[in-house]
């Protein structure tokens, strides 16, 4: 692997390079895009929310498959948007590895991103990627409720999004910012839309987002905070995806245990797209096929507790395939059509001036 600066720190890891390998290579020979394309380039940007463990190894394996230079910048998906948005005229990032189909539809109104129809096509569900392949959809993710399992025991534990509300739990929530984050958008946005679905106005679902503000102790800049201070104890509470809760208790030791609200809940399609105008485009055609293998999916959930999308995906850990999930019928374009304006609602009229960020 070749010495370079990357975007983000990175730490070197002991990784299973030979099985990630072996598993991309078990596609067939013409499918590999180096042969259909020609010569690659030797870099590629990747923005993500998916975090340093899954983009360091993934870094790793495809440095070593293609002898590319990978380059990546963690950051919440709405960032991720809001910078390629930014960046339109002079396209920096090649891929965008990582956010609610909400988030890429939105891109794909704004001309952001490439469309690209994957080798895998056939294996993915009408639901689980764009009509026209601005996106595909790598991962599904359920919403849960997460709680600290030394601070609150199970039968203690909210079983719907309204208990959320009880003012027993004041000063007791800890929430990662919504404004930066999907999976919170999306969240905040489903509750307006219980309501919103038949009355066509926000209003009681606004009502409800004051009641959690009421109850929430503070909001914080990153997941990585919110994790801390509810694993310490600081809140005993979080709203929050499933597969995150998973991997923290069983790879991190955190005390965090999870309900899926008996109401319903939403489930994200999380996916990959190409940035249009992308400055590395074979590499970031080659760097979707590597990450999207049947037995990268499988590594993905094996290791950092994904939900694939992918139907051809074999032997899937008991918490996957044993795990029920009520999901909450919604209409996406609803949300990607109203999330904009629901949040600024939030953030300039329901959110506590005393409730600062904290960095």
């Amino acid at each position: 692997m070749k010495t370079k600066k990357k975007v983000s720190v990175v730490t070197a890891l002991t990784l299973s390079a030979a099985l990630l390998l072996s598993a991309c290579n078990s596609e067939s020979s013409s499918s590999k895009p180096e042969e259909k394309e020609g010569k690659l380039e030797e870099k590629i940007v990747i923005y993500s929310p998916h975090g340093k463990d899954i983009l360091s190894k993934f870094e790793q394996q495809f440095e070593q498959k293609y002898n590319i230079d990978v380059e990546w910048l963690d950051m919440g998906s709405q960032e991720v948007l809001d910078r390629v948005r930014s960046e339109k005229n002079n396209p920096q990032a090649d891929v965008w590895w990582g956010a609610p189909s909400t988030s890429f539809d939105q891109a794909k109104d704004e001309g952001l991103l490439k469309p690209y129809e994957p080798k895998y096509a056939a294996a993915l569900d009408e639901g689980f990627h764009d009509p026209d392949w601005h996106w595909s959809g790598t991962s599904q993710t359920p919403e849960v409720i997460m709680y600290n399992s030394k601070k609150v025991t199970k039968e203690e534990a909210p079983k719907d999004w309204d208990e959320l509300l009880d003012p027993k739990w004041k000063d007791k929530i800890i929430i990662r910012y919504p404004l930066a984050s999907g999976t919170m958008r999306t969240i905040f946005s489903a509750m307006i839309y219980r309501d919103f679905k038949n009355s066509n106005e926000p209003a009681k679902g606004y009502e409800w987002l004051e009641k959690l503000d009421a109850n929430t102790k503070e909001y914080s800049a990153n997941p990585e905070m919110m994790y801390s201070k509810v694993a310490k104890g600081e809140g005993v509470l979080s709203v929050w995806a499933m597969p995150d809760v998973v991997m923290l208790k069983e790879n991190k030791n955190y005390p965090f245990e999870f309900i899926i609200p008996e109401s319903g809940t939403p489930v994200l399609t999380e996916g990959i797209a190409v940035v249009k105008d992308a400055p590395h485009p074979k590499a970031a055609e080659a760097f979707y096929e590597f990450v999207n293998t049947p037995e990268a999916a499988k590594i993905l959930a094996e290791e950092f507790y994904r939900i694939p999308t992918r139907n051809d995906v074999k032997d899937l850990p008991k918490w996957i395939t044993d795990t029920e999930i009520k999901s909450m019928d919604i209409d996406w374009q609803v949300f990607q059509k109203e999330s904009d304006k629901w949040m600024q609602h939030w953030d300039e009229n329901i959110k506590s001036g005393d409730k600062e960020i904290k960095e």
